[in-house]
């Protein structure tokens, strides 16, 4: 009889950890991924050769120095939540750290819906006038493409935007 008891006592203990699990168990996998520390967008900037005028193409294009783009990223409102301009290098190639950025709502403020990248402005005066190209006047959205910076006490994840261009004011008119 005191055997039948214990059997029925296990069996009841069996079946209430069954029935809440989170009681006897940790389940990692509710558990979201921690956040980055930093966002970075990274991309090109060009100057659109003239025998190229009105399309996206960005054959025979040369990269601008020193062209000045903006990175821009509304939270899930509409909100401004981020702006800050940046500056291309020697190679027209631009880094922008996002310093300051934050995600609100996980997924609904995430870098990919919210934020773009749009011209500025360029430093050469032949080739100051803003194009469309990958929709860098209205604002280029990011791209991921499953890169990350590791380093001490650092991890950041990589985004895409562009190739951006700017396009030349007077571009000669061709007669076939």
């Amino acid at each position: 009889m005191a055997s039948r008891s214990l059997l029925i006592f296990i069996s009841s203990l069996l079946l209430i950890s069954l029935s809440f699990p989170s009681a006897t168990a940790t389940d990692y996998s509710l558990k979201t991924p921690e956040q980055p520390d930093h966002v970075v967008v990274e991309g090109v900037v060009y100057c659109q050769s003239c025998d190229h005028y009105g399309t996206w193409s960005l054959t025979e294009a040369e990269p601008i120095p020193s062209a000045k783009i903006s990175v821009i990223c509304k939270d899930h409102k509409g909100q401004v939540s981020f702006y800050k301009s940046f500056v291309t290098d020697v190679k027209g190639y631009f880094y922008a750290q996002l310093d300051g950025f934050k995600i609100g709502q996980h997924l609904l403020d995430h870098p990919l819906h919210g934020c773009k990248v749009k011209l500025v402005s360029s430093p050469l005066e032949k080739c100051s006038e803003l194009s469309n190209v990958n929709y860098g006047l209205y604002g280029a959205p990011l791209r991921y493409e499953d890169k990350r910076l590791w380093g001490r006490n650092y991890e950041a994840v990589v985004y895409a935007a562009g190739p951006l261009a700017f396009r030349p004011s007077n571009c000669p008119t061709t007669h076939s």
